[in-house]
């Protein structure tokens, strides 16, 4: 009786046991009900986007900021032979299961204690859905997460809801997701309308995106497909028969450009200006990207298919010409000046080409502008009338003292000065020291402040760093902002914003006109002047066209970068040539770098209808001036030009016409082989006025100090040193042996005359070398 008791009693506590087990599974499986995960939840946001051009062609199909290329269709808007090859090949009892197969799990397991490995696996696609929505470790705890979320993916959603999800998340190949994505991508058709034998080697991929890549695997893809196929013959979804014939049917796969057609840096940089999706919630989605997300609208933007096609290929050509010269690269951007809209837009010579660094944004990317700010500093100098259009600057060797740097020593590409220059001589001739010594006028600060109103944003360190410097590109920009900032000149000083697409129009800006309007015009003039700059780049170099155009180029240090930016009256063009790994070119400047493709890509925008004139400087009135003085002509001006004036300098041009040079030019002066520059009066170069010389004991025989002259003799010159004339036919240059005392030297020629006085000293000690000392100058 006792026996029978407790066998009572430990039924009835094994019983509570299992009832308190089965009580928990009922819970446990009952729990993802109230935390289910429905459709809406899971709704794919971050789609792929489609492009075309202003007048509808299409560009492409492209990645979403997060790097995915997705596209979201129905599940009744995919091949029925799709749907049969991806449920035969991961999960043919899809529809007659739960978030688990537990057939499969059991099938699994024995496998895998017969073989002592994993064999196969039992995930479902409910699973594998799971898996995709939050990536977990393969490891147990990370298994009991995936199965969670799978029951609450069954509790919130229908079968059909889920291989919805499930099939527009398939990963297939690179950064393809869905098989909407991969139809369009691979060959140009949507999932409704693919075949059996392409939506079977769709179907292949997925199992192992990387391992049965298309374009890298073809093999082990088809391998892969007729397992697909075999397996659908096991489904009797289709017959052995039309499973061998599928086999060996030829599917040709479009090229890994992946569906973009043309401007594949463009089409990214603007896919990359989406805003992050919580922005959308608060309303704050741009214009050109509403509805784009959902229905998969088409992003019209601004760019001109052919136009960017012929870029795309001129890069190419242009690059391939400088290959010798150790140039790989090039960028071009294309602008409307009436709009600022963007026609053509070429980052690199191949965005495909990895292995040259293709995917490398030139027009984006930051690099050393060289001489192409330099109109920016004259006009602002120009506007603040610290110099005027007949000015004179001194392009002579010059040096700046920079505190814990080196003595700063501007030079030109050809390391030769040519004396006085008009401003419009120095622009055009793209002359570093002119400019130095106008940013100098201007103050660095000044101008760093013009610049960013200009839309210079990347300018954003201290006026220090950049010192005088930043007029010859010691700074980084984009050619980006460069073309931004040429349109505002070509605008005549109304800045505005580059326009990418139809929809997203320019925000608005408290002061769009930069002051002045004339100023622009006459940089404008300045720029477009092809005999101004015919020093330096001769009378029929590639930036002079058959009609009125403004160019400047710019070459960085070490020749790493040319540059050549210039405009119509109806286009601005930018172009970039260099290397993005920073090689040096070799013997490239931006006249024989960049300054080529920017000629063929304006010749082929005017082609059919050539630009207007660029309107004259409102306001100012035109002179004839000397063209070495600036001033008004005097009857031995061997050079008469005509430049602009101020009305209110009229009186003064009616007044001067005598041109003396300052001091800051005997350096340069004493260099010349002959003089071209008038003076009413003798100059004497040496000694300078003060100096101070040491002659040492024992070298009064060997120390020698040249007496030099230049200017215009209207009689033969005489040498007086110290109220006595020296023995001496030397007209230009003599030499005279040091001698101790305070002396004062005159030249004479006729009724023209300069004194200078200077002293010499004896010195206590022996020099270490032969020569002498200044002292003092």
């Amino acid at each position: 009786m006792r026996l029978i008791s407790r066998s009572l009693l430990k039924i009835k506590h094994s019983s509570k046991i299992i009832l308190a087990v089965l009580l928990i599974c009922l819970v446990v499986r009952l729990l993802p009900y109230f935390a289910p995960i429905r459709a809406a939840d899971i709704a794919q946001n971050q789609l792929a986007m489609q492009f075309s051009d202003r007048n509808g062609l299409p560009l492409g199909t492209l990645l979403t900021r997060d790097q995915e290329h997705t596209s979201v269709v129905p599940l009744n808007q995919v091949s029925p032979q799709f749907i049969h090859a991806i449920l035969a090949a991961e999960d043919s009892s899809f529809y007659h299961h739960g978030a688990l197969d537990m057939k499969a799990v059991i099938r699994a397991s024995k496998e895998a204690i017969h073989a002592k490995r994993i064999v196969s696996g039992a995930s479902t696609i409910t699973m594998q859905l799971a898996r995709m929505l939050d990536p977990v470790p393969r490891t147990l705890s990370g298994k009991m997460q995936e199965i969670w979320l799978s029951w609450r993916l069954v509790a919130g959603m229908n079968k059909d809801e889920i291989l919805s999800a499930y099939i527009n998340r398939l990963p297939m190949g690179g950064n393809i997701y869905g098989v909407e994505a991969a139809a369009q991508t691979y060959f140009s058709i949507p999932a409704s309308e693919l075949n059996l034998a392409q939506a079977s080697l769709l179907a292949a991929i997925p199992n192992n995106p990387t391992y049965f890549n298309p374009y890298e695997h073809w093999e082990r893809l088809k391998q892969r497909q007729k397992y697909v196929l075999n397996r659908m013959v096991l489904e009797k979804h289709i017959s052995g028969a039309i499973a061998d014939r599928t086999s060996i049917e030829k599917v040709v796969f479009q090229s890994s450009q992946r569906g973009i057609i043309a401007a594949p840096h463009f089409l990214f940089w603007l896919a990359n200006q989406i805003p992050p999706t919580p922005l959308e919630n608060k309303g704050l989605t741009p214009p050109f990207l509403r509805g784009v997300r959902g229905d998969q609208s088409v992003i019209r933007t601004t760019i001109n298919r052919p136009l960017q096609q012929f870029v795309e290929a001129q890069v190419q050509q242009v690059i391939s010409s400088l290959a010798a010269n150790n140039v790989h690269d090039a960028a071009a951007l294309v602008i409307d000046n009436r709009t600022g809209e963007v026609l053509a837009y070429v980052g690199s010579p191949d965005y495909f080409n990895e292995a040259k660094l293709g995917r490398n944004n030139g027009v984006q990317a930051l690099r050393q502008p060289g001489s192409t700010l330099k109109p920016f500093v004259y006009e602002l100098a120009l506007e603040k009338g610290l110099i005027r259009p007949n000015t004179i600057l001194a392009d002579v060797p010059a040096h700046y003292a920079i505190p814990g740097a080196k003595l700063y020593s501007p030079t030109d590409y050809t390391e030769s000065f040519l004396g006085p220059v008009r401003v419009r001589i120095a622009l055009a001739n793209s002359l570093n020291v002119p400019a130095v010594r106008v940013l100098e006028k201007v103050g660095v600060q000044t101008f760093l402040e013009r610049l960013h109103q200009l839309g210079f944003e990347h300018l954003n360190q201290t006026p220090e760093h950049y010192g005088l410097g930043l007029t010859l590109g010691s700074g980084e920009v984009s050619l980006w902002e460069l073309a931004r900032a040429y349109l505002t000149i070509a605008r005549q000083g109304d800045a505005t914003p580059l326009i990418s697409t139809f929809s997203n129009s320019p925000l608005p800006t408290s002061d769009s006109r930069l002051p002045n309007d004339t100023i622009w015009q006459l940089i404008t003039n300045m720029l477009s002047d092809g005999y101004a700059r015919a020093t330096a780049f001769g009378v029929d170099s590639v930036l002079n066209l058959p009609f009125p155009a403004a160019v400047k180029t710019g070459t960085s240090s070490n020749f790493r970068d040319t540059w050549t930016v210039g405009f119509t009256t109806d286009y601005t063009v930018a172009t970039w040539v260099g290397n993005f790994n920073g090689e040096p070119m070799r013997q490239v400047s931006g006249v024989t770098g960049a300054a080529p493709l920017w000629n063929r890509i304006m010749l082929h925008l005017h082609e059919n209808q050539e630009p207007a004139d660029f309107p004259p400087p409102k306001g100012l009135v035109q002179l004839p001036v000397c063209a070495i003085s600036g001033l008004r002509p005097t009857p031995d001006c061997t050079s008469v030009v005509q430049e602009y004036f101020y009305p209110e300098d009229k009186s003064n041009y009616e007044r001067e016409n005598q041109f003396n040079l300052p001091s800051e030019y005997n350096e340069w002066l004493a260099k010349q082989q002959q003089s071209n520059f008038n003076s009413t009066n003798l100059r004497i170069l040496s000694p300078h006025d003060g100096d101070s010389f040491l002659l040492y004991p024992g070298e009064e025989t060997k120390q020698k100090l040249e007496f030099k002259l230049v200017g215009n003799k209207s009689a033969p010159v005489e040498w007086w040193l110290n109220g006595e004339k020296l023995d001496t036919n030397a007209t230009n240059s003599l030499f005279w042996n040091l001698r101790p005392g305070k002396w004062t030297l005159e030249a004479r020629s006729g009724e023209m005359s300069d004194k200078v006085s200077f002293k010499v000293e004896l010195a206590n000690i022996k020099p270490t070398r032969r020569g002498f000392s200044i002292i003092n100058s």
